[in-house]
């Protein structure tokens, strides 16, 4: 009887083998691969790399797959519950945290090479950590910095800051009065999405917001550190008047032509920017980079990179895994950031002399590199909601003065704990 089983056994596992030979035989593996590269030079950059993948790599073959940032996360949350996700997919930390304790992310802790593990930095694995696990490969990240007119700020004799001798806030401040009068102001603030960028920023003053105690449950405090940036804009707009309030509603592009018009003397701005400013600036427009304030805690800022996952039910993990590391060797990763106009987190793809040099104020923004971290909200459940039905709508209201700090306050705390309550029952 032992004797049929084990025959019977080798059978099954030669048959199986012969099937699996046969599927390889029938094709190559394909990988979809879902890029929400946008920019020409980003998006001509992440096809190059496909085929130079595909080139070299007979057995295993990727198609390139656009997507959008407008409209990933519902796109991914339908294209998962269908069992249609792509294999690799591209998203932003701050938008993994469901995907990841939903189920349908993939762990990486196995399955990316120990070159990866070492190369990127622990505060950025960070932000695609949740629980035990590892969901994401953050591989760009965009610090916030502000895009100055050089030429007015040299005539007015403001002091330039510099990565060593950034701004305070306070200075910040009152250098924006100093810049402001007869129509002009020293500021703009686009704020059409105020919650990232004033999050991300108050990690420069100490400010964290969220606060996870010891049962693991998350909290918000809005307490003097998470005070200093919402004050100096709601202070910038409203009482010294160096900031227009009509740019609060707006997306950074929107602020461009006014800032090209001699109207802002500075833009607060993510890095990529840059891109933009040098396709649409007037000939002669003379502009420069600048660090953003500091705080208490230096120029540390909250950042939430661009993130390659894998679908948990994707048949090839290993294959997925294998093309993620080869894209973002250093110097492909250098080739994604460069089209990007955004920073790489990996360590050596920094070093890379093409991101230090002063043009565009490429070595102003590497070497903001060492001061990012995660972002406040990154592991927060309930982050999206509490952010489109409680945080924005009070952040915008403060910011155009209609309601105070105290109301402000309480709008976060009292009703954003409620939302975030219904996500850790």
């Amino acid at each position: 009887m032992r004797t049929r089983l084990t025959t019977a056994v080798v059978v099954l596992l030669v048959l199986l083998a012969g099937c699996t030979s046969a599927s390889r035989a029938g094709g190559p593996i394909t990988l979809r691969f879902q890029s929400l590269a946008w920019q020409d030079e980003s998006v001509a950059a992440n096809k190059e790399l496909v085929k130079e993948w595909n080139a070299t790599h007979a057995d295993v073959k990727v198609e390139y797959v656009q997507g959008s940032w407008d409209s990933v996360h519902d796109q991914l949350l339908t294209s998962f519950e269908g069992g249609e996700a792509p294999d690799i997919v591209h998203d932003a930390s701050d938008d993994l945290a469901d995907f990841a304790y939903g189920g349908y992310l993939a762990d990486l802790t196995d399955l990316v090479s120990t070159r990866l593990k070492s190369d990127i930095p622990q505060r950025s694995w960070e932000t695609a950590t949740f629980g035990n696990g590892v969901y994401g490969v953050p591989f760009l990240q965009e610090p916030r910095v502000l895009i100055a007119d050089r030429a007015w700020l040299a005539k007015a004799g403001v002091r330039t800051p510099t990565p060593e001798h950034p701004w305070t806030w306070a200075e910040f401040r009152r250098i924006t009065k100093e810049l402001s009068g007869d129509g002009r102001y020293g500021v703009a603030w686009p704020l059409r999405e105020p919650v990232s960028a004033t999050l991300n920023l108050s990690l420069s003053a100490g400010g964290r917001l969220f606060h996870r105690g010891a049962d693991g449950k998350v909290t918000v405090r809005f307490q003097a550190a998470d005070q200093v940036v919402p004050r100096t804009v709601h202070d910038q707009v409203d009482v010294d008047h160096s900031a227009p309030g009509s740019t609060l509603g707006s997306g950074g592009s929107d602020t461009l032509p006014g800032f090209f018009g001699g109207k802002y003397a500075m833009v607060p701005l993510g890095f990529s920017y840059r891109q933009q400013i040098v396709q649409q600036a007037p000939k002669g427009f003379d502009w420069e980079v600048l660090p953003a304030p500091a705080g208490a805690d230096g120029l540390a800022q909250g950042v939430s990179p661009q993130t390659l996952s894998i679908a948990a039910d994707s048949p090839h993990k290993k294959e997925a895994a294998e093309f993620i590391d080869f894209l973002l060797r250093p110097r492909n990763m250098v080739r994604l950031a460069l089209g990007d106009w955004m920073l790489p987190t990996g360590t050596q793809a920094l070093k890379d002399p093409a991101l230090h040099t002063a043009k565009y104020g490429w070595a102003t923004g590497t070497a903001l590199a060492a001061h990012l971290s995660p972002a406040p909200a990154q592991t927060v459940r309930g982050y999206p909601e509490w952010k489109d039905k409680v945080a924005t709508p009070a952040l915008q209201e403060y910011y155009s003065g209609a309601i105070g700090l105290t109301d402000l306050r309480h709008r976060l705390e009292q009703d954003g704990n409620l939302v975030l309550a219904r996500y850790q029952r």
